[in-house]
């Protein structure tokens, strides 16, 4: 398509690229919309805004493709993504169910076990200290759903007490048996066979947006 044909379509849309002469000027470049921006989707958002910059406060060692994708993963199946904490009634959103942050970790759960396993008590420590939060379950509880930093570490020390290796990229039912032996989830150890084939197609699909996000 020419110049002056471009010229010419965006003065049938309404706008004013100036005279239809073929000619590239200012007039012309002004007129013609920009491109919108590329829509990020909300597993790269949190990879980019949470994950990325939790990694600093754990060593590099702790920061692979394996601990992401399964990551993001489960903050999909957790959290959709987006909750802060536990929303058992869905007519009071505000209201703060047991578990809380983007991985929603319980008091004397997730969040005890993590700073008293051998695994991770040291590092859990060490977070701590970084992010100026007392290495205390109340402490580290009441902060979880305020500070998704400290959050995405707990969640990745919580993996590191699997004595196993992460499962591999790909490997969609290893790391579904891994969230299931971790985060242990109602849906699953109380739910009747319907609802557990719910919860196992939504971790197919929130696997699929951690591998799209992460392009591996």
């Amino acid at each position: 398509m020419s110049i002056k044909q471009v010229q010419q379509m965006l003065v049938d849309a309404g706008f004013s690229p100036g005279a239809v002469d073929g000619l590239w000027g200012s007039a012309t470049r002004n007129a013609t919309p920009s491109p919108a921006p590329p829509v990020e989707s909300p597993a790269a958002l949190i990879d980019r805004t949470v994950l990325t910059p939790a990694f600093e406060a754990l060593p590099e060692r702790l920061d692979t493709p394996a601990a992401r994708v399964i990551l993001l993963a489960i903050c999909g199946q957790e959290a959709d993504f987006h909750h802060r904490w536990q929303v058992f009634d869905r007519t009071r959103p505000l209201a703060m169910g047991a578990a809380r942050g983007l991985w929603q970790f319980e008091r004397g759960g997730g969040v005890r076990g993590v700073l008293t396993h051998p695994a991770s008590r040291t590092l859990a420590a060490e977070v701590c200290r970084r992010m100026a939060v007392a290495p205390t379950v109340d402490a580290v509880y009441s902060a979880l759903h305020a500070n998704d930093w400290l959050a995405a570490c707990f969640a990745r020390l919580l993996l590191l007490t699997n004595p196993h290796a992460l499962p591999a990229v790909g490997d969609v039912e290893g790391a579904f048996q891994l969230y299931l032996r971790e985060w242990r989830p109602g849906a699953w150890t109380n739910g009747n066979t319907a609802q557990r084939e719910t919860l196992r197609r939504k971790w197919t699909g929130y696997y699929a947006q951690a591998r799209a996000a992460l392009g591996l």
